[in-house]
């Protein structure tokens, strides 16, 4: 008799884990066909048992989610033109590898790792010698924020699809077209050179 392999044993639940199902749910299929049930299905677990890592369930997630995207971290360059262009590429990149959860980096106030973020960012440009820094990171953060939602629904990626068709197809992964990359740099240069003679 051939003995039956053993079976493996499940891969434990885990916040990290709840978060990486939901963005591949958002980002596929987009933000509002995320809810706790499809959640658990994806993670072969009842929806309730999400709620041991999220006590506050579906809002705990969003947040969740919210931060993942926007806690970006960059190492400070040798002027603070250089630091500010670093966090925005960063912060550019990690909004464009998720797209389905734009609109809760849009709508969303920053809390724990991504609220760190901006103060640290604040920190590297007040350092650098940045007057008012508070005040830079809130411009460069709307403009990227703004400019990668042009780009998303240039892209049309957020095209809603009919019952029955293929899901919803983020754009391309990593760095954009080099027409949305060369707008992006043109723009980032006028916003540091804005600040500059501030």
């Amino acid at each position: 008799m051939i003995p039956m392999p053993a079976k493996r044993p499940p891969i434990p639940l885990s916040r990290e884990r709840i978060i990486e199902a939901a963005l591949h749910i958002a980002d596929g299929q987009g933000l509002r066909r995320l809810t706790m049930r499809r959640l658990g299905d994806a993670l072969q677990v009842e929806a309730m048992a999400i709620y041991h890592h999220l006590p506050r369930g579906k809002d705990a997630l969003m947040d969740a989610l919210a931060e993942h995207v926007t806690a970006v971290h960059a190492e400070p360059g040798d002027s603070w033109q250089e630091t500010a262009r670093a966090w925005c590429r960063a912060s550019r990149a990690a909004l464009r590898e998720h797209p389905g959860v734009l609109a809760l980096a849009l709508t969303k106030q920053p809390k724990g790792r991504a609220a760190t973020a901006l103060r640290e960012q604040t920190e590297q440009l007040a350092e650098a010698g940045l007057a008012d820094a508070a005040e830079a990171v809130r411009a460069l953060r709307a403009y990227v924020l703004g400019a990668v939602a042009v780009e998303v629904q240039q892209s049309g990626w957020a095209e809603a699809p009919d019952e029955g068709d293929e899901p919803w197809r983020p754009p391309s992964q990593g760095g954009g077209s080099p027409a949305a990359d060369a707008d992006f740099e043109r723009g980032l240069d006028a916003m540091l050179a804005g600040l500059a003679t501030r």
